[in-house]
């Protein structure tokens, strides 16, 4: 098989499209789903994955699990009515709450890389986790003898200014020699074979894979619930209105 297609690399907003199915697969009691291309975000990069359906005429396959490996998107669920046979043209049809929180959520942590570069802290980015049962972003760096209460309101009405702007985000794909050429690193939880690209707010980029809102507006407000020293680094636990 081809590898997938990641059409929400492309198109962040869309959560309706159509695919080819490659192939169907029954493994240990789950039933898997290989296209040519997806919408369905594959869980990576601190994201949780997409939910949904896929669909034709005479069967629908409801889409509980989603994930990356070799290139190939696993659309993980069962078939609620007829089967599909490779060659089929489906439809692909994204959860639409699910979705917008998580693209609020995987935003907001990467306003808060924002803030802390305005606010001068040179706190050094780690791993993000935009999960909705509580998000967080670490940092190699040191509180030092700050006034925590303080320094997290500091923090949170930055973010807040950042949001009111209603910066616009958009893309761009690069190689590795070009985003090396940028003073970018490649992201450690980036999967092989997956494409390099850069999420923008204004002129601030960071390389990453998942799903952002279109206009950072869409957040409405953020806040910042705690500063902690998290194992040698900081952890800044955040939250978007819900």
């Amino acid at each position: 098989m081809e590898p997938t297609r990641l059409l929400y690399m492309e198109d962040m907003a869309a959560l309706e499209g159509t695919a080819t199915v490659q192939e169907v697969v029954d493994l240990e009691g789950k039933t898997i789903v290989f296209l040519d291309q997806t919408l369905f975000y594959a869980q990576g990069g601190g994201q949780p994955y997409d939910k949904g359906s896929i669909t034709t005429d005479s069967a629908t396959f409801e889409v509980e699990e989603v994930r990356y490996m070799d290139g190939m998107i696993k659309h993980i669920g069962h078939f609620t009515s007829g089967r599909f046979a490779s060659g089929d043209a489906v439809q692909l049809h994204v959860e639409p709450v699910r979705r917008a929180l998580h693209r609020r959520l995987h935003s907001g942590g990467h306003v808060v890389d924002l803030a802390l570069k305005r606010l001068d802290i040179p706190w050094i980015p780690g791993k993000g986790y935009h999960f909705p049962d509580g998000p967080y972003v670490e940092y190699a760096g040191s509180l030092g003898d700050q006034d925590r209460d303080a320094l997290r309101a500091e923090i949170e009405k930055a973010c807040n200014d950042i949001i009111a702007e209603n910066i616009t985000t958009r893309i761009e794909f690069v190689d590795a020699d070009e985003l090396q050429k940028r003073g970018f690193a490649i992201p450690p939880t980036l999967a092989p074979g997956k494409p390099l690209r850069i999420v923008y707010y204004g002129d601030f980029g960071v390389p990453c894979g998942g799903t952002h809102v279109s206009e950072l507006a869409d957040l409405r407000s953020m806040t910042i619930r705690k500063l902690k020293p998290e194992g040698g680094n900081i952890r800044v636990a955040y939250d978007v209105e819900r």
